[in-house]
C-alpha cells in the first residue's frame, strides 16, 4: 500500500514539476539556505545566517524557503524566495491573486532608509555575514510582482520594495543597496523597471524588465524582471553583513517576491558595462576597445566569447587580464586567483551601425540681402538626418576637426549668426548608440520677392479705423508666387517673422488704427523662402441709422409709405442703394423706396471704396377696427356690452366720449338707453365709433299732468322689443293691475280708468326665450 502512495506521489510531482516550481519550507534550515544553496562555493567562508523574519502564518507556510524550477520555462532551475506572502501561493499557474498578510508582520526600517521609502509591512528578512579573498562578490536574482499589471496604470503609481544591503559587519554605517538598476543608483521595483502603460506612464528602463505572465506561467506572479545581478564591491578578507529583504509598500495587498539563483552567490570581477545599443553605450562599426578583469594578485585569466575560450592569460601574469573586443558577442572572464578561487565576469557586447547622414543647405531669409543672417540650424535636421527620426543632431560646430574633438560648439545654434555668406558649419549626428557622423551644412539666404497686394478692411458701425481682416486672403492672393508645400504664418513685426514669434491667427483686428504693416514669413521644406510685408489699409463704411420698425396702415392700399436709406451726416450722393424685401431684390439705386405692402425691408448702402453697411426697416401692417356684431347680455343695470371687431391692428375701447380708453373690448352694468362705442387703433390708423342701445326699465315715472315722466315704458330698440312677448304690472299686494302687449305707449299710471295712488309698483317681462325679468318702480303723484 505504501509503495502505491509513493508511486501516485512521484507521478504526481513529475507532473506538476514540468508545469510549475516547486517550493519548500522546511527541508533546508535558513543557515543551509545560504551557504548550501545561495553561496555553494569554498571560496567564501565565515557564512553565518545572524537573523530570519517571516510571516506566521500558523503552522509549517513560512514566507520564504527553497525553489525548484527544473524542467519549467522559469529562467533559474532552483534557488531560495523570498516573499511578502506564503510561500505556498509562490508556484503556478498565474491564476490567482497571491495577497497574503499575518498578524504582527512589520516592516523594516533598515530598508526605508536605504531605499528612502516609507511605510513598510510584512517585511521578510534574512541576514547574514561572510568573508571573501576578492575585491567584488555577486549573485542573480528575478523580482516578480502581482503590481505588475499589464495595461493598468496602477502599475505606474503602486511597487513593493526590497534592497540587497550589505556594509562591513564591524561599523554601524548605513547599508549600501545593491538591488540597483545597471549602471544607475535606481533601486529595482515596479516602477522604475516596467514597459510603460500607454496613456499612463512611459517605459522605464524596459531592457531589463522581462515579462508579463499569463494563466500559463510556473510562478503566480503576474510580470517579472529579466535577470539581474547584484554585485557589491568589498575588502579582501574582512567580514560582511548581508541584509536579504523584500516587503509590502502602505498595506499588503498585491504580494512580491524575489527569486535568487543558486549557486550564484560568487567571487565577481568587474570587466565593465554591458555595451548595449539600448542602453546607448554599444561599440560603433569598426571601433574596438577593452574588457578589462585585472585584479592584484599572480592571477591567471580565461576569456571566453559565448562561451568559447579566446584568450587564456597563464597564472602568474602580472600585465594581463584585459582583451580586446573587435565584435559583438556574450564575454565572460575567469580570473583564477592565486589562492585557487575563481572570480568571474561577464559583459554583453553589441555594435551598431553608423548614422547615414547628409551634407544638406539652411536657406534663411535676409531683409537687406548683404548674406548676412540668423539662422536656428536645427531647422535643417530633418535633411542632415534624411529624415531619419532614429539618429538627432546633436551638436554643431564651426570646424570639421571641433566637431570631431567635440571641441567649441555652437554655443546658441537656435539663432546663430552667419560671419560670411554661404558659411559652412559641420553638424554631428548620432543614433541610439551614441554613434557619431558629420555632415556639412550650407548657410545660404533667400532672395525670393513676393508682391502682395494691399488687404481691405472695412470700418465697422463705430468709426475708430480697427477693422477685422482674414489674413488667409493674402495666402490666396499670392498662391501662384510660392511653392506648392509652402506654409504662410503672419506675424505683427519683422523681428517676430524672422523667429517665428507670436504668430497672428487668421483672424486679425489691426492694432494700428486705419492703416498697418504686418509681415508674411512664407517656409518651404522647413526653410524660409520669403519675409515680405503686406499693407492692412481700413476704409470708410458709411454709417446708417439704426434698425428700425414702423407701421404701414392698410386702411387705404393707395397710399404708399417712404422709406429710407437712412446715412447719417454724410451727402448720399456717392453711394449705391440695394433694397431688399424677405430676402428678394427689389429695387436698386434709390435712396426712398415706397412700399405699399408690409415686411421686411433691407437696404445695403455701398461706398465707392467697396465698403458697405446695411439695416433693417420691418413693416407692420394695421388698419381700423370693423364692427362685426354687438353683444348685450341683461338689461340695464346689470349687463354686459361685448364688441366683437376684427382688424389687423392693436385696438383700446371706450364707452362715451368723457370714457378713457381701454384694452377691454366688453363693458359692464351699462345703463339703459343710447351709447357710443369709440374703437381705436393704437398704431394711429384711426377711430371707429358704434351707437347701440341698452334695454332698460324705468324706476319710476310721474303721471301728475305735465310733460316730464308721464307714462312707464321700455327702453330699447324695436328690435329690443320683440324680444319681450308680455309686461305684467302689480300693486305691492300681488293684483294684476295692466298687462302689456305693445310697448309704444307704456302705461299711464290708470287702473280701469282711475288713477293709481303713488306707490310701488312691480312688473315681470316674459322673453320669446322664456327667461322672465322681475322688478320694481315708483309711481309718484
Amino acid at each position: 500500500m505504501k509503495q502505491s502512495i509513493f508511486l501516485v506521489f512521484l507521478l504526481f510531482f513529475v507532473f506538476t514539476h514540468g508545469q510549475n516550481i516547486l517550493v519548500d519550507s522546511q527541508s533546508y534550515s535558513p543557515q543551509q539556505l545560504v551557504e548550501d544553496i545561495l553561496i555553494n562555493s569554498n571560496c567564501i567562508e565565515n557564512i553565518n545566517v545572524t537573523n530570519v523574519v517571516g510571516g506566521d502564518f500558523g503552522g509549517s507556510d513560512q514566507s520564504y524557503g527553497y525553489f525548484d524550477a527544473t524542467g519549467t520555462s522559469f529562467p533559474f532551475q532552483s534557488g531560495i524566495v523570498l516573499s511578502t506572502g506564503r510561500l505556498n501561493n509562490a508556484p503556478g499557474p498565474n491564476d490567482s491573486l497571491s495577497d497574503d498578510d499575518a498578524s504582527n508582520w512589520n516592516g523594516d526600517t533598515d530598508l526605508e532608509i536605504a531605499l528612502n521609502e516609507s511605510g513598510t509591512i510584512n517585511a521578510t528578512i534574512l541576514e547574514f555575514e561572510f568573508t571573501s579573498v576578492a575585491s567584488q562578490v555577486s549573485f542573480n536574482y528575478i523580482f516578480a510582482s502581482e503590481e505588475y499589471q499589464e495595461n493598468n496604470s496602477n502599475t505606474c503609481q503602486f511597487s513593493d520594495v526590497f534592497g540587497f544591503l550589505i556594509k562591513p559587519a564591524d561599523n554601524t554605517e548605513d547599508y549600501t543597496n545593491i538591488a540597483i538598476v545597471p549602471n544607475t543608483d535606481t533601486p529595482v521595483k515596479v516602477t522604475t523597471v516596467t514597459p510603460g502603460v500607454p496613456g499612463s506612464c512611459p517605459p522605464e528602463n524596459e531592457t531589463y524588465f522581462g515579462s508579463f505572465n499569463n494563466t500559463s506561467a510556473p510562478i503566480n506572479f503576474n510580470g517579472q524582471t529579466a535577470i539581474l545581478t547584484a554585485t557589491a564591491t568589498i575588502t579582501p578578507n574582512e567580514t560582511y553583513h548581508v541584509k536579504l529583504v523584500i516587503a509590502d509598500e502602505f498595506n499588503y495587498r498585491y504580494d512580491s517576491a524575489v527569486f535568487l539563483e543558486a549557486g550564484s552567490f560568487e567571487l565577481s570581477t568587474d570587466i565593465g558595462p554591458d555595451r548595449l545599443i539600448a542602453t546607448g553605450n554599444a561599440f560603433c562599426d569598426g571601433e574596438s576597445g577593452f574588457l578589462n578583469a585585472y585584479q592584484d594578485g599572480l592571477n591567471a585569466y580565461d576569456w571566453y566569447k559565448d562561451d568559447i575560450l579566446v584568450q587564456s592569460d597563464p597564472m602568474g601574469c602580472t600585465d594581463c587580464g584585459t582583451y580586446e573586443v573587435t565584435e559583438a558577442g556574450n564575454y565572460k572572464v575567469e580570473v583564477t586567483l592565486d589562492d585557487g578561487c575563481i572570480a568571474y565576469g561577464e559583459a554583453d557586447v553589441e555594435y551598431s551601425p553608423f548614422p547615414i547622414v547628409a551634407n544638406a543647405v539652411l536657406v534663411e531669409c535676409d531683409f537687406n540681402q548683404d548674406g548676412l543672417t540668423t539662422y536656428n540650424l536645427f531647422d535643417a535636421s530633418s535633411d542632415l538626418t534624411n529624415g531619419d527620426q532614429a539618429i538627432y543632431v546633436d551638436r554643431f560646430y564651426l570646424s570639421q576637426a571641433d566637431a570631431i574633438a567635440q571641441i567649441n560648439g555652437i554655443i546658441n545654434p537656435q539663432v546663430f549668426e552667419n560671419t560670411e555668406p554661404s558659411q559652412i558649419v559641420y553638424a554631428r549626428i548620432l543614433n541610439a548608440a551614441g554613434c557619431a557622423e558629420i555632415a556639412e551644412l550650407q548657410l545660404d539666404i533667400s532672395n525670393n520677392i513676393i508682391n502682395i497686394p494691399d488687404l481691405i478692411g472695412c470700418d465697422g458701425a463705430i468709426v475708430d479705423g480697427f477693422a477685422p481682416f482674414d489674413l488667409s486672403e493674402i495666402e490666396a492672393s499670392i498662391i501662384d508666387q510660392i511653392p506648392t508645400d509652402a506654409s504662410v504664418q503672419y506675424f505683427e513685426t519683422e523681428n517676430d517673422a524672422f523667429f517665428e514669434s507670436n504668430p497672428l491667427p487668421s483672424n486679425f483686428t489691426n492694432t494700428t488704427a486705419y492703416s498697418q504693416t504686418i509681415y508674411v514669413k512664407i517656409s518651404s521644406n522647413n526653410q524660409c523662402f520669403s519675409i515680405s510685408s503686406v499693407n492692412l489699409n481700413v476704409l470708410y463704411t458709411p454709417l446708417l441709422e439704426e434698425d428700425e420698425t414702423l407701421i404701414y396702415c392698410i386702411n387705404d392700399l393707395q397710399e404708399p409709405l417712404t422709406i429710407y436709406g437712412g446715412v447719417i451726416n454724410d451727402l448720399p450722393n456717392n453711394y449705391y442703394y440695394q433694397w431688399e424685401f424677405n430676402g428678394n431684390l427689389t429695387e436698386v439705386d434709390t435712396l426712398f423706396f415706397d412700399v405699399t405692402e408690409a415686411g421686411t425691408y433691407t437696404v445695403i448702402v455701398t461706398d465707392p471704396n467697396g465698403c458697405s453697411s446695411s439695416r433693417t426697416i420691418t413693416i407692420i401692417p394695421s388698419e381700423m377696427a370693423s364692427i362685426e356684431s354687438v353683444t348685450i347680455d341683461g338689461v340695464a343695470p346689470y349687463n354686459t356690452v361685448t364688441m366683437n371687431i376684427s382688424g389687423e391692428g392693436n385696438y383700446e375701447f371706450a364707452l362715451d366720449e368723457d370714457e378713457i380708453f381701454k384694452d377691454s373690448n366688453m363693458f359692464s352694468n351699462v345703463t339703459q338707453g343710447f351709447h357710443t362705442v369709440y374703437i381705436n387703433d393704437k398704431n394711429g390708423c384711426g377711430v371707429i365709433e358704434e351707437t347701440i342701445s341698452v334695454l332698460g326699465f324705468p324706476k319710476f315715472f310721474t303721471p301728475n299732468g305735465d310733460d316730464y315722466n308721464p307714462l312707464w315704458k321700455v327702453f330699447g330698440t324695436e328690435e329690443q322689443f320683440q324680444q319681450i312677448t308680455s309686461i305684467e304690472i302689480y300693486n305691492r299686494y300681488g293684483k294684476l293691475i295692466t298687462q302689456q302687449l305693445t310697448f309704444y305707449d307704456g302705461w299711464d299710471g290708470l287702473f280701469e280708468g282711475k288713477p293709481m295712488p303713488s306707490d310701488d309698483y312691480w312688473y315681470v317681462a316674459n322673453f320669446i326665450d322664456g327667461t322672465t325679468y322681475t322688478g320694481h318702480f315708483a309711481l309718484r303723484r
